[in-house]
């Protein structure tokens, strides 16, 4: 099982921003920018491109949908999106606040919030998508 399998099941905390019966999007606790965002089915299949259609696409949309709140919430020129899949083997899409290209490059070093700052930033986005 994997450690988002255990986010969605419970069994592990995480800021959740948004879900729906298929999907789940909460804050990167290593993340890139303010607001990062993780967005995954709540199937657990390792590639993206191994998940079926109706899942891709739902996933696809369900991130769009949270990239739009992201992008109210937090102050930023776009918000990208980065498929790696190494890291945990559970689909997933990154959703970074960015307002320059460095923004996305994971070399860098992540950053640190406290729990209190993400349940914050959590709390603007879950806001904004209620707009």
């Amino acid at each position: 099982m994997s450690i988002f399998s255990k986010i969605i099941s419970g069994e592990i905390p995480a800021h959740k921003v948004a879900e729906s019966v298929d999907f789940l999007a909460f804050l990167d606790i290593s993340p890139l920018a303010e607001g990062h965002v993780l967005v995954i089915p709540k199937k657990e299949v390792d590639y993206i491109f191994d998940l079926d259609d109706e899942t891709y696409v739902g996933l696809q949309l369900f991130a769009k949908i949270v990239a739009t709140g992201l992008k109210k919430a937090i102050s930023c020129k776009k918000v990208g999106v980065a498929v790696i899949g190494l890291e945990v083997p559970h689909a997933h899409i990154h959703l970074i606040p960015m307002n320059r290209v460095d923004d996305m490059n994971f070399a860098r070093p992540k950053l640190s919030f406290t729990a209190e700052e993400l349940e914050a930033t959590a709390a603007k986005i879950k806001e904004a998508l209620k707009g």
